[in-house]
């Protein structure tokens, strides 16, 4: 027996100083005398995913209870499959949010309370709406006209509307004590857990009772398929992907220097400008009217200079005939960290105490290390936006490349390959692609046509098919329109042999298909034995062996379909 909840939103407002402060659910967990048997190892899961927390442990003595804890919203943008994972096998959903922090319970409210509830689909998951912390400009007036104390604080009305729209328990928790914590949270998540097992016990019985009843003729019984990678948790490799690719050195366009031009370190124009404003304008992206920040002109000026001389030593890995941009670094200080530095973006930039612990090791001065870590956050800097410590702390950074490598997908700048599909071409970047697709990476840099072409003809997939597989490639995500369109993605995954996408499109066939009832089912016009035949076709063994195991559990509507005589 097991009860499973998922947490969403984040406690703490946007100005609080207290970074420390344990959440919601770690609290619960920690002073709950139902709680045994804490396993704390996966709660520094965020070293690994900053996505969500997971947390193990036991109530009522031997149920089992697993917790994900997800404080960034962001997760249903940047990852639907996992997001729809976690709402779909939840017990319970908690969603909280900080009374001060009015910006993040209205994008909560206008953007993600409705994914939430299209996630949901009717499924009657119990929702607690927990509120959190003290309003710091007391009670706020209730009349139409004072619209100054609703710009700051969450009032009480707004989270009741709120839990109204999802059908959700709505609580307050001024502050996260022990009256707090056990008596209420705890009381009302408690309630829920004991329903929850009830009305599994329930469903068992009633399960076990109509198995017993039912001894006419079945149609053909297979054995229920495994759970595919993807189901089980398979992680991205997305971070992984884009640091291999500055380890490699392949496809780099840019080097380097210190003014002794004694060592080179090399770099991709693509992934720096994902991450900078301050290299967008290095590398003439944007220009220093576009940047609007005087700061981050300065210090562009003050640390770097392009090189164009031809007595310039060249760097061994730059494309043929396209030698890497020639960069000299005038901080000798900074330029001794610049490899730590680079590993640091190219990791995802979110592992900023890592980043402090490296230059601390290398330099070994208070001074000098604060001086490359302020120069650090300038070239993360957002133009017009304040430069602080707190805006750098891992907890609080999002991901940066499936959201800013989406603004440079299917756009000319600074691309060096174009793909001619179907009368129509498609600008792409070669180090991206090397960095996510390993047939690219042979493709771009073995003894192939390819290796030295700018332009490159695609064959056997459409360009809308291709768009959503490049999209793939650059944002970590992708979002089929419908089942067809799925199965084309899926076709695609197969021929350039991008494993996990092709895990995403079977999870998202079946997903569908397992929320389409019965009389849709029965009238569509969609052929579920002719995607039976292309899973087959093209290696999809997961999803050919689930459409089977469909077919053959809904065998009284597909045997009086036209293509079930297709089936040997």
């Amino acid at each position: 027996r097991s009860v499973n909840i998922v947490a969403f939103g984040n406690e703490r407002d946007g100005f609080s100083e207290d970074s420390q402060q344990p959440s919601l659910i770690w609290s619960y967990l920690g002073r709950s005398a139902l709680i045994s048997q804490i396993d704390s190892s996966l709660a520094a899961g965020h070293t690994r995913n900053p996505v969500f927390t997971e947390y193990q442990a036991c109530v009522f003595g031997s149920v089992r209870l697993e917790v994900h804890d997800c404080p960034v919203w962001d997760i249903f943008d940047s990852d639907w499959y996992t997001s729809r994972s976690l709402i779909g096998g939840a017990d319970i959903i908690v969603i909280k949010y900080s009374v001060n922090d009015k910006t993040s319970f209205q994008e909560l409210k206008d953007s993600y309370v409705p994914m939430i509830k299209k996630a949901l689909n009717h499924c009657s998951v119990p929702v607690i709406i927990s509120a959190i912390g003290a309003r710091k400009n007391g009670v706020p007036c209730t009349c139409p006209l004072c619209t100054s104390d609703r710009r700051s604080c969450v009032t009480t009305s707004e989270g009741v509307q709120l839990a109204k729209e999802l059908g959700a328990t709505y609580l307050e928790l001024h502050t996260l004590n022990d009256f707090y914590i056990q008596k209420y949270f705890g009381g009302v998540l408690e309630y829920f857990m004991i329903q929850s097992l009830n009305q599994k016990s329930s469903e068992k019985m009633k399960k076990r009772k109509k198995t017993q009843k039912c001894h006419r003729v079945q149609p053909p019984q297979l054995e229920q398929p495994e759970k595919m990678p993807i189901l089980k948790g398979e992680a991205s490799h997305y971070d992984a992907d884009l640091h291999n690719l500055l380890c490699c050195c392949q496809c780099v366009d840019v080097a380097f220097y210190p003014e002794d031009f004694s060592t080179v370190v090399e770099a991709h124009k693509i992934i720096l400008c994902s991450v900078s404003h301050l290299f967008m304008l290095l590398f003439g992206v944007k220009s220093p009217a576009d940047i609007c920040d005087a700061s981050i002109v300065r210090t562009a000026q003050s640390l770097f200079v392009v090189e164009t001389g031809d007595d310039f030593p060249l760097a061994p890995h730059g494309l043929p005939c396209i030698p890497p941009l020639r960069v000299v670094v005038k901080d000798s200080i900074f330029c001794s960290c610049l490899p730590d530095i680079l590993h640091f973006i190219y990791s995802g930039a979110f592992q900023w105490e890592r980043l402090e612990e490296d230059i601390k090791k290398k330099l070994k001065d208070p001074e000098k290390t604060e001086h490359v870590l302020e120069k650090v956050k300038c070239i993360l800097k957002t133009p017009g936006k304040l430069n602080t410590v707190k805006d750098c702390r891992s907890h609080q950074i999002k991901r940066l490349y499936n959201t800013s490598l989406r603004l440079f997908f299917n756009t000319p700048v600074l691309a060096d390959v174009i793909f001619k599909i179907q009368g129509a071409t498609v600008p792409a970047h070669r180090a991206v692609l090397v960095a996510r697709c390993e047939v690219m990476a042979a493709m771009f840099n073995g003894n192939y046509l390819e290796a030295n072409s700018i332009l490159v003809p695609v064959y056997g997939v459409s360009k809308d098919t291709f768009l959503s597989f490049l999209e793939y490639l650059y944002t970590d995500s992708c979002c089929p329109a419908s089942i067809l369109q799925a199965m084309s993605l899926l076709i695609c995954a197969e021929m350039y042999q991008v494993m996990r996408l092709q895990h995403i499109c079977e999870l998202y066939i079946i997903t569908q298909l397992q929320s389409m009832p019965s009389r849709e089912l029965a009238s569509t016009s969609l052929s579920i034995v002719s995607l039976l035949k292309k899973a087959k076709f093209h290696n999809s063994d997961c999803l050919s062996t689930w459409l089977l195991h469909f077919i053959a559990t809904n065998y009284l509507i597909f045997s009086q379909k036209p293509e079930f005589q297709d089936l040997s």
